[in-house]
């Protein structure tokens, strides 16, 4: 039991440290235009995203194929359509390796790129916050960005699950055209 406790504590250390220690970026900020590998294998280069669509959604989560994490990526793949006709290209990330992101996006049948950030480039340039769970890895939080014309123009700090899509189809209708 001493021993659950002490994992337990040290667990919720490194959780309390990983928040304290990162600060995001919020609405206004330049967007990274940094590099990763997609869930094909394929460099993909945020700066030639950002300029070949209107809106750019880069959200992280923390682990494929775990509940909140595929609500997150259902919600934005069962408003995929809503979202194009807005001009919008939705990125996700996390720190899981390749052969886990084209399994997850296949699984879910998600129609959109998924960025395995092993190396945390893409997560660290967004200064998303980490936590590293001993025995069991790394783990992005939970946020989102939207950007527009290579800045950020919506932040959701807190990242939704289920409502992430309408979350950004409600901030959406509130630009003008």
């Amino acid at each position: 039991m001493k021993k659950i406790l002490a994992l337990f504590g040290a667990v919720t250390a490194l959780t309390l440290n990983s928040f304290a220690a990162e600060k995001p970026l919020n609405v206004g900020d330049a967007a990274p235009a940094v590099s990763g590998v997609s869930d094909t294998g394929e460099v993909v280069n945020l700066g030639d995203v950002y300029k070949q669509h209107a809106y750019t959604l880069v959200y992280f989560y923390p682990k494929a194929k775990t509940a909140g994490c595929t609500a997150q990526g259902c919600s934005l793949r069962d408003a995929y359509e809503d979202l194009t006709k807005k001009g919008v290209a939705v990125i996700g990330v996390s720190t899981d390796d390749v052969k886990t992101q084209a399994e997850f996006k296949k699984e879910q049948n998600f129609p959109f790129t998924l960025i395995a950030d092993t190396d945390r480039k893409i997560i660290n340039a967004f200064q998303v916050g980490t936590v590293d769970v001993p025995v069991v890895g790394s783990f992005a939080h939970r946020q989102a960005y939207l950007i527009h014309d290579g800045k950020i123009v919506y932040a959701d700090h807190k990242g939704t699950t289920k409502e992430q899509a309408k979350n950004i189809l409600d901030f959406l209708a509130t630009q003008k055209s």
